[in-house]
C-alpha cells in the first residue's frame, strides 16, 4: 500500500475491524474503500484519536443518512481534540519557557563556580 504502513500494521487494523480486505488465498486485496478508511485511520491517529474512537466514527458511514451523522460526530470530536491539542501546546510552551529560565540560572551558577575554582587554583599556584 502507498501509505507507508507495514503489513503488520495492516493486519492489526484488520484485527481491530478498521479495514476489511478481501482475502485471496494468503494475500489480501485492499479496496478503494479500505484505502479511504486507512487514510482516515492514519489521519485520526496523527490527530491523537484512539483507535476505538476512529472505529466508532468509521462505523457511522453505514447509517444510510449520506454520512451526515458520521460528519457531525467527526466534526464534534475534531473540535474537542483541537481544544485538547491547543491546551497541551500551551502547557508545553509554558514548560519550555520555564526550563529555559532554569537553564539560564544554572548557567550563571556554573559560571560563578568556575570563576571561584579558577581563582582558588591561581591562589594555590602562588
Amino acid at each position: 500500500m502507498e501509505y507507508g504502513v507495514t503489513a503488520r500494521t495492516l493486519r492489526f487494523y484488520e484485527a481491530k475491524e478498521l479495514i476489511f480486505p478481501i482475502r485471496v488465498g494468503q494475500k489480501r486485496q485492499y479496496t478503494h474503500k479500505d484505502r479511504g478508511r486507512l487514510k482516515l485511520i492514519l489521519q485520526g491517529k496523527r490527530f491523537g484519536f484512539a483507535l476505538e474512537e476512529i472505529r466508532q466514527l468509521l462505523e457511522l458511514y453505514n447509517l444510510g443518512d449520506q454520512q451526515y451523522t458520521q460528519f457531525i460526530k467527526t466534526y464534534e470530536k475534531a473540535k474537542e481534540r483541537l481544544e485538547i491539542m491547543i491546551s497541551q501546546r500551551d502547557e508545553l510552551t509554558e514548560a519550555i519557557e520555564d526550563l529555559k529560565k532554569h537553564l539560564e540560572l544554572g548557567k550563571k551558577e556554573l559560571d560563578k563556580m568556575q570563576k571561584t575554582r579558577m581563582k582558588n587554583n591561581v591562589e594555590i599556584m602562588l
